[in-house]
């Protein structure tokens, strides 16, 4: 069972603070400037409440509807968009400067899958020991890696040498 919590943003009801109103009734039909009063007693008339929707005009516009189920319905459609956001992973494929042939293919092979899958794929070359020594070797490999996967991925920048690790983000290219 979900339970959806209703948080009061707007004021309503007894909470306005304002003499006159510009009312706007459960249909959408302007009904005019008309004392607060009144309009409360309108929608107590209804079983509505009365909503103050624009509290910065001039005089402040309230509308008659049915609170909880406006906030509901809010809920509801923030919810959904929340569902229907896509939300972007960075998986890590890692090599070394001195790569054997396979393997690289093997690694080109998965980060290809990510990328079609909508993620992005940082690739990393760990030197180890004396391999810093050949950062220009890794750098080639990384190039390499690039190139592969020219066809549907670009870097978003220039390749990063950070202690013992250089990397390169690749992102999906975007279609025109």
């Amino acid at each position: 069972m979900e339970v959806f919590y209703i948080k009061q943003e707007l004021p309503i009801n007894e909470q306005i603070r304002a003499k006159e109103i510009q009312l706007i009734d459960e249909q959408g039909e302007k009904r005019g400037v008309i004392k607060f009063s009144e309009a409360l007693d309108l929608a107590y008339e209804k079983k509505l409440d009365l909503v103050l929707v624009a509290p910065n005009a001039e005089p402040p516009v309230c509308k008659i509807m049915n609170y909880g189920k406006y906030k509901f319905e809010q809920a509801k459609k923030e919810k959904e968009a929340k569902k229907k956001q896509k939300v972007f992973e960075v998986k890590e494929i890692r090599i070394t400067p001195n790569i054997e042939q396979h393997d690289f293919e093997f690694k080109v092979k998965n980060a290809r899958k990510f990328i079609e899958d909508g993620n992005k794929v940082k690739i990393t070359v760990r030197f180890r020991g004396r391999e810093l020594n050949y950062v220009k070797l890794g750098e080639d490999n990384l190039n390499k890696f690039i190139e592969s996967l020219s066809d549907i991925a670009s870097p978003e920048k220039k390749a990063i040498l950070e202690g013992k690790n250089m990397f390169i983000i690749l992102a999906k290219k975007v279609e025109k």
